[in-house]
């Protein structure tokens, strides 16, 4: 039998499952970890005392439960990101991993890129504005700051790419990671955007590009001793986790959306020909060749459970039937959810969050329910945006989040969309074993794993009192921002 291994890195744990050529879980493992948040703006991690510690853990358990007779063909590993991890000649981390667009030290480095290369230069050739979330910052971040850092450097990574360098030793960086590394990447060329990584690199060699279906290596003894899998095991590239997240659920043509529903909200789409808004993100996508939008929030699930801490920690089930009770438009009540000033599409760091019509016979419900629907109208305004570029024509959610019926029937309702529900929404890992599988040629390259469970469809009841809700919430953000921003400061 023909088995794959599939982990992934996520920001709260690392995740592993073993599955076989039909999509069949065999065994699944979890370690638990967190992010080192070090200063104000800063969020790190450990790059070889976590990520590839946990990475040897999962994989010693998972293939110590191999059936008889099964045979490892394959593994590969997906993480958070767009991360840098800096490492000298010999694999070793030079410092820790700077994370995502949660890490905000390269403020000052985003206003000089973007003034030497021009906005719209960058918009044009990235695809995507400098933010928090682009790698070249943090590069020169690390060049100003830490210059002994950056001058002890080999090679810098992402963290799948780290362990795929751990494994096989090969020095490589799939596409759509690169893409998420701007400016260094030319996303309409799929190709390093050589001017630009050169200066902002300096001396420091640029990975050889590889789709992450790719098979880039074999794991050599070293590796094989410290995962338990077997030395000459083909290792595919994969990428960063939300997109090996939307492959194991099928979204994949052009049209096809994922929202998922967590901390933060994260939305991908793919799209069919090069779409740049200044808005949103735009990558390489998956498969060969391919292209999507992304977007993200900076508060969802985690602005639910500050609500559960500040109003008494009452369990979630009784919050929501207490916000069920409340009927939709929770009576005039509008919350900008900006609590941890927002990303996508504002980008605006010193955003705040707002509470709009609040009165003295609002109630708990009423303060939950708005806030799903806040998040809901932020939903809105990316798909609407999403839309420009290719109207979506399938939605699919995973996630946590749609625990809470009230907020996966606010997303219906607020945005118009059906949203289908996998059976089996594992996450990342599982599209790591499906790209490990079509990898190595056990199965063909437009294979598909997902079964749909069940849908979430619109109340077509609700659609005039939402939109013109949505409406007065978008006026909402730029008739405070002033105010805001004074408070912030």
């Amino acid at each position: 039998m023909d088995l794959l291994l599939g982990i992934d890195m996520g920001t709260g744990s690392t995740k592993g499952v073993l599955v076989d050529a039909a999509g069949t879980v065999i065994a699944s493992e979890t370690v638990a970890h967190a992010v080192n948040l070090p200063r104000p703006g800063w969020a790190e991690v450990d790059a070889e005392g976590l990520w590839w510690r946990e990475v040897c853990e999962i994989a010693a358990r998972l293939t110590a439960q191999m059936p008889t007779g099964g045979v490892l063909a394959a593994m590969c590993v997906s993480g958070v990101g767009p991360c840098l991890v800096l490492c000298d000649a010999d694999l070793r981390p030079l410092r820790p991993a700077i994370l995502y667009g949660i890490d905000t030290r390269a403020t000052a480095e985003i206003a000089s890129l973007t003034q030497e290369f021009g906005e719209d230069a960058i918009l044009d050739r990235a695809g995507t504005l400098l933010s928090s979330q682009a790698v070249g910052p943090k590069l020169e971040w690390v060049y100003r700051h830490e210059p002994e850092v950056f001058a002890g450097a080999a090679g810098w990574y992402g963290s799948n790419s780290y362990i795929a360098a751990k494994l096989t030793g090969e020095y490589v960086m799939d596409h759509h990671t690169a893409s998420q590394c701007d400016p260094l990447y030319a996303t309409r060329d799929f190709e390093w955007n050589q001017p630009w990584a050169r200066r902002i690199c300096r001396d420091l060699p640029l990975p050889r590009l590889v789709w992450p279906s790719e098979v880039v290596g074999t794991v050599h003894a070293e590796a094989a001793a410290a995962t338990g899998v077997p030395v000459g095991t083909p290792v595919v590239a994969g990428t960063v986790d939300a997109y090996s997240e939307a492959f194991s659920v099928g979204v994949r043509h052009p049209g096809d959306q994922m929202l998922m529903y967590g901390s933060t909200m994260f939305l991908v789409q793919i799209i069919d020909a090069y779409h740049s808004d200044p808005t949103l993100w735009t990558t390489a996508g998956i498969e060969h060749g391919s292209l999507a939008l992304a977007a993200g929030t900076s508060t969802a699930g985690s602005l639910i459970g500050w609500l559960q801490t500040v109003t008494g920690g009452a369990p979630f089930d009784e919050l929501m039937a207490e916000a069920s009770r409340v009927p939709p438009g929770s009576e005039g009540l509008l919350v900008l959810p900006y609590f941890a000033g927002e990303r996508t599409p504002v980008f605006d760091p010193q955003a705040r969050g707002v509470l709009a019509g609040l009165t003295l016979r609002h109630g708990r419900g009423h303060l939950f329910r708005a806030a799903y629907e806040g998040i809901s109208f932020g939903i809105r305004q990316i798909l609407e945006r999403f839309d420009d570029a290719h109207t979506g024509t399938r939605t699919v959610a995973v996630g946590g989040g749609l625990r809470s019926p009230v907020w996966a029937q606010a997303v219906s309702d607020i945005t118009g969309r059906v949203q289908e529900v996998p059976e089996q929404a594992i996450g990342a890992s599982y599209g790591d074993a499906l790209l490990a599988a079509i990898g190595v040629g056990l199965v063909p390259p437009e294979t598909d794993w997902t079964k749909i469970e069940r849908e979430i469809k619109p109340n077509p009841e609700t659609r005039a009192l939402y939109d013109d809700l949505y409406a007065t919430w978008c006026e909402l953000y730029p008739a405070t921002k002033e105010q805001v921003h004074r408070l912030s400061r």
